[in-house]
């Protein structure tokens, strides 16, 4: 298949395609005589792995290094398993870092009227002290 349907299959666009093939994310794709890439199963598979990793939020330069030990010849699983566990560990630290974010709005709402309305009542004295000065 061609790229543009292995962007429709994969939902992974055709540039995103081209740039994991650059970046060594997926094999380099065959091309036909005319220069087109044909696009095959094992691709397609890789394809949809880097988008799954991508979306478990592993950087490029972390996943570049998954693979490259997935593909090596020799038996590399700890070392997988370690950049998964640190990739889980920054996971986990992004959603605390966002929970908390959502329970400090969850606290501004429920606290509208005795906090952030006097919080913003000082601002506006604070502007219009300076706007005065």
């Amino acid at each position: 298949m061609n790229i543009k349907q292995a962007s429709e299959q994969t939902g992974v666009s055709s540039a995103a395609i081209r740039y994991y093939e650059k970046e060594g994310l997926i094999p380099e794709i065959d091309r036909s005589e005319t220069g087109n890439r044909e696009i095959d199963d094992r691709i397609i598979r890789r394809i949809t792995f880097v988008r799954q990793m991508r979306a478990a939020g592993m950087t490029i330069e972390n996943l570049r290094r998954y693979i490259q030990l997935f593909d090596a010849q020799e038996d590399n699983t700890n070392e997988q398993i370690s950049l998964l566990k640190t990739q889980l560990e920054e996971m986990e630290e992004k959603r605390d870092d966002m929970q908390a974010a959502i329970d400090h709005l969850h606290f501004k709402l429920d606290h509208y009227d005795d906090h952030m309305q006097q919080t913003e009542d000082e601002l506006r004295a604070l502007e219009r002290q300076h706007d005065q000065a």
